[in-house]
């Protein structure tokens, strides 16, 4: 597992942890979860492996709470309306 640091200045950290509450690690992974989720960068099986969850209800609890809009598009539907078609659904 690769681990990455980063260099905040004293005061930035600070008002980070008074806004947010948590651990600041834990905040940035969460913000770059949400925003490669949202450009379609990283799948959901990959975010939960990133976020240390080991189920879907986790990561969709997740995005429930933050507030994120799922990545489903007309084609996804259309797509999956094919595939119940196909099996008979």
């Amino acid at each position: 597992m690769m681990e990455v640091a980063l260099h905040i200045p004293d005061d930035v950290a600070e008002q980070m942890h008074q806004e947010h509450g948590q651990d600041i690690a834990r905040h940035i992974l969460e913000e770059y979860a949400i925003r490669v989720y949202q450009e379609r960068t990283l799948g959901e099986s990959h975010l939960r492996r990133l976020l240390g969850f080991e189920t879907r209800d986790e990561l969709e609890a997740f995005f429930a709470a933050h507030h994120v809009y799922r990545n489903y598009t007309l084609e996804d539907l259309e797509r999956d309306r094919r595939t119940a078609q196909h099996l008979g659904l």
